[in-house]
């Protein structure tokens, strides 16, 4: 005869599916804060729109280092008053700081670069400079 196992451990399981592997989910150092990016190849130069939800255009900060464009952005989390009976029982939203880097070239200069904060996106325009001296034959390095 089958009985349902009302009263055993599993049987309240898939309740808390969500939370199995919430460890791996809210701390992978990638999961959550990437910046994600799209660049468009354009004539003359490149659109990259980053999605930046939730920051303020004063914490994200911008710098052209020896060809590389750094980008960090930063979200400081903000103390609630809670009584004792408000738990949080799963936080998603990410606090802290986030940066992305990426070569440019070194021929740009900051101020040829430029940029805008809109509705939780930032949008630059980077200008395409001269192509450098290519190689004609480069030299392929096999795989073992």
């Amino acid at each position: 005869m089958l009985v349902p196992k009302l009263f055993s451990d599993d049987f309240f399981d898939h309740y808390f599916d969500g939370f199995r592997n919430i460890n791996q989910e809210l701390f992978d150092p990638g999961a959550t804060r990437a910046m994600l990016m799209d660049v468009k190849d354009m004539d003359d130069h490149y659109d990259v729109e980053i999605d930046l939800p939730g920051y303020k255009k004063e914490n994200i900060h911008i710098e052209l280092d020896n060809g590389y464009l750094n980008i960090t952005a930063k979200k400081d989390h903000q103390q609630e008053e809670k009584d004792d009976q408000d738990k949080i029982i799963r936080q998603e939203r990410y606090y802290g700081t986030m940066s992305r880097r990426f070569y440019v070239g070194n021929d740009l200069k900051a101020d040829d670069i430029s940029g805008k904060f809109q509705d939780g996106v930032l949008a630059l325009t980077i200008p395409k400079k001269e192509d450098g001296p290519k190689l004609e034959n480069p030299n392929r390095i096999e795989i073992e």
